[in-house]
């Protein structure tokens, strides 16, 4: 789930595109042609990246983009970014909001247009040569971002700005963007002592190296393994569809017959779930376990502990006792006490729950004559026996009703029946890969609103997960900007004989990534660094996962969810089962993530600069909240990722932090009687997704609730306690 990096100001946007683009990708061969129609057309320049784009909407000439033209690209866009900032500094004016804070603003647009394309194709077409453009450009990239936040003479101009601020007459909007630049500076160190600096410039730089190797070590574990299987029996009831896949991706690792599965996600757990043979899902489940943790050339354990101390001694240099207070203080959240307690509160009846879901798949595998206790390789095979047993409900009879067009067709009808929005296929659009699909999306007068770009199917050359990216955010301070934005998926491409079916989860996360979308799409400020997803890390989800509330509906379920060959709409007796099962498995699926959540925490509340072993230290925190043997934090340190090398240090608690806001919120559309509410629609959109980061976070809440959000909503929804 989750976009790419959200963040608050356009420097530290642009900042990050690369380095979080070059950390977890898998090589490949070089990319097909992209073109979809008519070959684009540029001017000025041999470079397509540094040149004019003359396409429609002024999408990216992805026809006309070469591997070799990122590096020099990027390198010249630098220059004239440091030159623009040199400007500034050399400005013989005093500092005034026009001449410093909208010169900031407007300044390094042309390595933000690079970045947004590099991060976006690095992430989901990547090769050999476009990785090593980013592991060339990670420490150029810090290095050049901390000549301007450590700039002495730029960070005088900007505190001049703030300290007249009371007497600047701005609007709203200027005022935050000035508070946010202000922040921005602050937080990256502008006010600190020389000899802080230097050590600051120091820990960006080693960290920006540490958190690529992070992500390239458990992309090469992820990548060197594999599970043959040679015995159709131990297929088990796996969907015919991802038996095909298996079979392909056997003919593709060379093996004659057979096949093959590997630790992503589409390929790992429906072999857990429909498996019979206990040790191969014992097999498949340690290694997906142990990945960066096998004490190899790819061993992410020193890796992952130097990033915690260097993280805790940057911390402290900024005057903040621990990495996560730090970041905190520009959150919602605001402090990690705050979040501890959250965390807590949702974990005492969601472990309460876990266990006796436990308890139950304890029965029934002693009842088939297994003897022994249930392992975590065995949670999610009898997860689906005892669906199957309680609710009659096989996850199998489900996959027909949910081909991906057509789950996209719902999701667009919802957006459309919300917003009044209208999605219009492209095909004459350049695309960096020809599993794409492009859209021009339309306000309900016709008129253009933006463009989406959307790319279903796993390949070896897309990162794993699903996401958003924006490849121009919307802006109106020179002339209003459209914005133009992608969403990313990894779902079980067609084979010869079936379309892509993908799982009703699957379909959460289409809508998911979808409300990441439209918070781009429905933007409307003034400032880009203020726009769309650019709100703090712990609101940004809550504009996805309102979109997924919809897509279990009945209401909604009888219009999308059509069987792929008859068209006949998802039966009433499969949709009651839905329901009925709606919170079923619902311990372990909090269980984990909560518990990932605590071990985020854990890392990034450490009071010493120093190194722990990790693998001591994650099983004491582990143990110390309690989590059962059975099951797994979602993501071990070894290769967490999201804390090690993406945007969500101290931060991973978000999602669950967003739910309490998307389940309250959706609430208010229920309370109306119906679900599609035209004012309440109006108002999500006037107070919340057009807004941007213009206000913080709770008084966009606020202004559409009419009310702080209530965690029963969330309980409620996942079992945890009964209404």
């Amino acid at each position: 789930m989750g976009s790419q990096v959200h963040v608050t100001r356009t420097l530290m946007r642009i900042a990050l595109l690369f380095l979080i683009a070059a950390v977890v990708f898998a090589a490949a061969a070089e990319p097909e042609r992209r073109q979809a129609g008519p070959a684009s057309v540029v001017t000025g320049h041999e470079n397509p990246l540094l040149a004019e784009w003359h396409t429609d909407f002024g999408v990216p000439p992805f026809d006309l983009i070469e591997n070799e033209h990122y590096l020099p690209a990027a390198r010249e866009a630098m220059a004239r970014h440091a030159a623009e900032i040199a400007a500034i500094v050399s400005s013989p004016d005093a500092p005034t909001f026009e001449n410093t804070i909208e010169a900031l603003e407007r300044s390094g647009a042309l390595l933000t247009r690079i970045g947004n394309v590099f991060g976006a194709v690095n992430g989901a077409h990547t090769n050999d040569t476009l990785q090593e453009v980013a592991r060339t450009l990670a420490p150029e990239q810090s290095a050049h971002f901390d000549d301007i936040w450590l700039n002495p003479d730029l960070w005088n101009r900007v505190q001049v700005v703030y300290e007249e601020r009371a007497e600047l007459n701005l609007n709203p909007e200027q005022q935050r963007l000035l508070e946010e630049t202000h922040k921005a500076f602050v937080r990256s160190g502008a006010a600190l002592r020389d000899d802080a600096k230097i050590r600051v410039r120091a820990i960006n730089a080693e960290l920006a190296m540490l958190s690529q190797q992070f992500g390239e070590n458990v992309l090469a574990e992820t990548n060197a393994y594999e599970l043959y299987v040679s015995d159709t029996t131990d297929l088990g009831g796996l969907p015919p569809n991802l038996v095909a896949l298996a079979a392909q991706k056997a003919r593709e690792r060379g093996y004659d017959s057979g096949w093959v599965f590997t630790l992503d996600r589409p390929s790992i757990n429906p072999f857990l779930e429909y498996s019979p043979n206990r040790e191969l899902r014992r097999d498949i489940f340690v290694g997906y376990a142990k990945r960066g943790d096998n004490d190899n050339e790819h061993d992410n354990k020193q890796i992952l502990s130097r990033i915690a101390a260097l993280r805790a001694e940057r911390a402290q240099l900024m005057g903040y006792p621990t990495h996560a207070h730090f970041v905190l203080s520009d959150n919602m959240a605001e402090t990690p006490e705050r979040v501890l307690n959250f965390l807590t509160e949702v974990w005492i009846p969601a472990l309460e729950v876990a266990r006796q879901e436990r308890a139950d798949m304890q029965t029934m595998m002693n009842e088939e004559g297994i003897a022994g206790k249930l392992e975590g390789w065995d949670w999610r095979y009898y997860t689906e026996k005892v669906r199957n047993a309680r609710y009659d409900l096989d996850q199998e009879a489900l996959l027909p009703y949910f081909e991906v067009n057509a789950v996209r067709e719902g999701v667009f009808l919802v957006a459309n029946r919300l917003y009044g929005l209208t999605f219009h296929e492209r095909t004459d659009l350049p695309r960096w890969h020809p599993d794409q699909q492009v859209f021009e999306v339309r306000e309900s007068d016709g008129s253009h609103l933006g463009i989406l770009y959307m790319d279903f199917f796993t390949r070896p050359s897309k990162r794993g997960g699903a996401w958003m990216n924006s490849l121009r955010k919307q802006s109106n301070l020179d002339g209003y900007v459209t914005p133009i934005v992608t969403t990313n998926f990894n779902f079980p491409p067609p084979t010869t004989d079936s379309p892509s079916l993908i799982s009703f989860d699957n379909a959460i996360t289409l809508a998911h990534e979808m409300g990441h979308a439209l918070h781009g799409l429905l933007s409307d400020v003034t400032y880009a660094s203020l726009g769309g997803t650019a709100v703090p890390r712990d609101f940004v989800e809550f504009g996805s996962q309102i979109m997924e509330n919809w897509m279990g509906e009945p209401e909604v379920l009888r219009l999308y969810a059509k069987h792929h060959q008859t068209g006949q709409a998802l039966p009433e007796e499969l949709i009651d089962k839905l329901q009925a099962s709606a919170t079923f498995n619902q311990g372990f699926i909090t269980v984990e993530f909560v518990a990932a959540a605590f071990l985020d925490m854990a890392w990034h509340t450490l009071r010493e600069p120093i190194a722990h072993e990790a693998r001591v230290y994650e099983r004491a925190e582990m143990s110390r909240i309690g989590l059962i043997e059975e099951i797994l934090p979602r993501y071990r340190s070894t290769y967490y990722n999201h804390i090690f090398s993406g945007g969500y240090s101290a931060g991973y608690y978000s999602y669950l932090w967003a739910e309490v806001l998307d389940k309250d919120a959706f609430q208010a559309f229920v309370e109306t009687g119906d679900l599609f509410d035209a004012a309440t629609a109006q108002r999500l959109r006037d107070e919340i997704l057009s807004k941007g980061g213009t206000q913080p976070g709770m008084e966009l809440y606020v202004n559409f609730r009419g009310r702080e959000p209530s965690i029963q909503a969330l309980l409620e929804a996942r079992g945890l306690i009964t209404k």
